[in-house]
């Protein structure tokens, strides 16, 4: 089975535990004021590529993943928009013990009987959900990403009533999503999942800045600096994830 991918990052250690073959799909439904990669927004553009393909070079790093305790995560864009690509993907990944993750905003996520199955199957071979929690506030969730966030807080909330390993990522924007009352109440609903196994509080960088150029996109945070590490650890405090590692 084929499905569009963006890139392929081969040694990544950011997106899950230990050395990760990283596999950024193609499509996304929001329109994220910070994305470092909106030449990924595209749901026809990327290129084909077969799973099978896909296994035969993941196999070339086999050592560096058991011995780093690594795997394979696909992110994107929107992962979820391609679940039978995944769903037979990670089918032959888990046959040969690779440990699996998806990192997704779950903005396409839906309850609808259709979704569900999909999702549901491929439940049955994801290790690890990395999921990325915008803002808590509807209003301004619509502002920063062109949509709201039930749909996101009803897939966290899915996996948590499932014990599904989670998680969870928040990018701290100055101006965006450090307000102090958002954060707290951000932190509220992650203590209320029950399958958070960390949270990551990500600090804003504009290392993507020249996509949206080459793009024609206006950048909507310009001069928009990146949080210092005191900010960070205010977010930290506000957050007050109890019993949950938290990482910057």
């Amino acid at each position: 089975m084929q499905g569009r991918i963006h890139s392929i990052e081969t040694t990544g250690m950011v997106d899950g535990p230990g050395i990760r073959y990283i596999i950024f799909a193609q499509g996304c439904l929001l329109r994220c004021q910070y994305c470092h990669n909106p030449d990924s927004w595209e749901r026809n553009a990327g290129q084909f590529h077969d799973t099978e393909d896909l296994v035969a070079d993941i196999k070339k790093y086999l050592p560096y993943m058991k011995h780093s305790g690594g795997g394979v995560t696909v992110s994107g864009g929107e992962p979820l928009l391609q679940m039978p690509f995944l769903i037979d993907l990670f089918k032959k990944l888990k046959s040969l013990g690779i440990h699996t993750a998806i990192d997704s905003s779950g903005g396409c996520y839906s309850e609808t009987e259709s979704f569900q199955a999909e999702f549901q199957e491929l439940l049955n071979y994801t290790d690890l959900f990395l999921v990325d929690l915008k803002q808590i506030d509807e209003t301004k969730h619509r502002e920063l990403t062109g949509s709201g966030n039930r749909q996101i807080l009803s897939f966290a909330k899915q996996l948590s009533d499932q014990q599904v390993p989670m998680w969870i990522r928040h990018v701290l924007v100055p101006g965006k999503t450090d307000d102090s009352e958002d954060l707290q109440k951000l932190g509220q609903f992650i203590s209320s999942l029950a399958s958070v196994e960390r949270v990551e509080i990500l600090p804003y960088h504009k290392m993507g800045i020249y996509k949206w150029e080459e793009l024609g996109i206006p950048y909507p945070l310009e001069g928009v600096e990146s949080p210092t590490e005191a900010e960070v650890e205010r977010a930290k405090r506000l957050m007050n994830i109890v019993g949950t590692p938290v990482y910057a």
